[in-house]
């Protein structure tokens, strides 16, 4: 098994969990194998919303055999804040977000990790909606739903996916951020609040594991229309340009199985 880290890793992925307890050693395993094969000096964060099915207990069974740190919440309190605690949890300079139920390809993450590097990025998505992105396994009317609301957000961001769960940043960004509306929209929060000056888009193809229709109801819509009323009222007070935005060509074939 992978020894711990000693020192502060270079990069800490944040899992938020809520019944993933069947998921999540094949996550746990998946990650820690792609780190290890790319020479990544990374951990990873679980933050777990009390999940009724023992994911938390999972997780710290996990936690015995790998470089992982898990933050037990009280309940289900949300995506947003439990990313938040995820990145305060950890001493790594970048942090990121990937989905538990392997939805988003953890094999991309040493690519996006190069990207940042490279074209010294604060903060880089992984893209849905830039050439060479897309989704397998939604209904036709969960993407209309979707891409309506990244359209939504052009106003404040040039990033084509801004609601995207998929994405790395600079610890030092997000040091400090309170976000509104409960992160509805995390990476979209961060987009605004962390004020970065460079922003990578990188296309990769989201796979939900199962079908499902949108979760997004009229609750939901009104929250983040509230949530984009909150960032525009937000970038105006504080005058903020908008980043260099940049798209960065799909990952070699070798790089995401």
């Amino acid at each position: 098994m992978p020894a711990r880290t000693v020192t502060a890793p270079i990069l800490a992925l944040v899992a938020p969990t809520y019944n993933e307890r069947d998921r999540l050693p094949e996550l746990v395993r998946t990650i820690f194998n792609i780190y290890q094969a790319h020479g990544v000096e990374g951990e990873l964060v679980i933050v777990d919303d009390n999940s009724p099915d023992g994911t938390g207990q999972v997780a710290d069974d996990l936690a015995l055999r790998y470089p992982i740190r898990v933050v037990h919440r009280a309940g289900k309190l949300g995506l947003g804040t439990a990313v938040i605690e995820g990145f305060a949890a950890t001493d790594a300079e970048i942090v990121g977000v990937i989905d538990a139920d392997l939805s988003h390809p953890p094999d991309l993450v040493p690519h996006l990790l190069r990207v940042m590097q490279q074209q010294r990025a604060d903060m880089v998505i992984g893209s849905r909606y830039v050439p060479g992105g897309g989704t397998s396994n939604w209904e036709r009317s969960r993407v209309l739903m979707s891409k309506f609301a990244c359209m939504l957000a052009r106003g404040l961001t040039p990033v084509r996916d801004a609601t995207s769960g998929f994405f790395l940043m600079r610890r030092e960004r997000a040091r400090g951020v309170t976000i509104s509306a409960g992160g509805f929209k995390i990476c979209l929060e961060l987009l605004i609040r962390s004020e970065p000056a460079v922003v990578v888009e990188v296309p990769y193809v989201f796979r939900a594991r199962t079908t499902g229709e949108s979760k997004m109801n009229w609750k939901e819509a009104a929250g983040y229309l509230t949530q984009l009323k909150d960032l525009h009222a937000y970038r105006r007070r504080k005058r903020l340009p908008r980043p260099e935005h940049r798209v960065e060509p799909a990952a070699p074939s070798s790089t995401v199985r």
